[in-house]
């Protein structure tokens, strides 16, 4: 039912911080969409969460919350200067974790948007994955991670969030 709600604010802060590792939004002003995602996506997880009624609603709050504090984290280093490897490690973190979701929901699919919500998820884990390269390990991969950040923002949020939010999907 929140899904559209998150995939919007998702696709809002992929996009824009996409545009911000371009250079095309400065550090200080990208840190009102990280923060506002942070939140609104914390709120879902939390009110998922006050009305779980399975291990399935947990699961996905959970993995909600692990948006919501990457998107925190963000926020906090484009506040603070601190360098991001923090993140970085914590990015490692949650690639491997959602890595699970992404195989099981694809070994599932039976229809579109499940098969969708599947390769949403390895994009997800492999975008992680990539800020951990990147921020941890210290590859030069800026160029990358920014048109990855980008397009994911577009096509695995943005998009599909307007699509259910005016019935296409």
């Amino acid at each position: 039912m929140l899904l559209p709600l998150s995939l919007l604010f998702v696709g809002a802060v992929l996009t824009l911080n996409g545009l911000g590792m371009m250079n095309r939004i400065a550090d200080k002003e990208i840190v009102v969409i990280n923060l506002a995602a942070a939140f609104i996506t914390g709120t879902v997880a939390v009110l998922s969460m006050a009305g779980a009624d399975s291990p399935q609603t947990v699961k996905g709050a959970a993995l909600t919350l692990l948006f919501s504090l990457t998107y925190l984290w963000v926020g906090m280093n484009r506040l603070s200067g601190f360098d991001g490897r923090g993140l970085g490690w914590f990015s490692l973190f949650v690639a491997i974790s959602v890595l699970p979701e992404a195989a099981v929901t694809l070994r599932h699919a039976t229809d579109g948007m499940t098969l969708w919500l599947g390769l949403c998820w390895a994009f997800w884990a492999g975008l992680w994955f990539l800020y951990f390269l990147l921020l941890a390990l210290r590859w030069r991969l800026e160029r990358t991670a920014a048109a990855a950040t980008l397009a994911g923002g577009i096509l695995t949020a943005w998009m599909p969030a307007l699509a259910m939010l005016y019935g296409a999907a």
